[in-house]
């Protein structure tokens, strides 16, 4: 299995909410990183489900800044804006 199919396997988390953000961004956006920031995806990626899905809905911040960059990029990338 290659890294990516790995790294694509790690979005599925099983919670509906998150695959639809983690999965649809990493096959539109992830390539187009630059490495800094696939590097703090991955560490996103570590985030127990709830705390992920905290982190992604807004309702918490994470103190990382690159983390928190990349937070905004799945956001920007999947949600539609109002």
């Amino acid at each position: 299995m290659a890294e990516s199919d790995r790294l694509r396997w790690r979005c599925r988390r099983g919670m509906l909410e998150l695959d639809e953000l983690l999965v649809p961004f990493f096959d539109r956006r992830y390539a187009e990183l630059e490495d800094a920031d696939r590097v703090a995806f991955e560490r996103l990626l570590e985030y127990p489900d709830q705390v992920l899905l905290e982190v992604l809905m807004e309702r918490m911040s994470p103190s990382d800044p690159s983390i928190a960059h990349v937070v905004t990029e799945i956001r920007r990338a999947v949600i539609p804006a109002t």
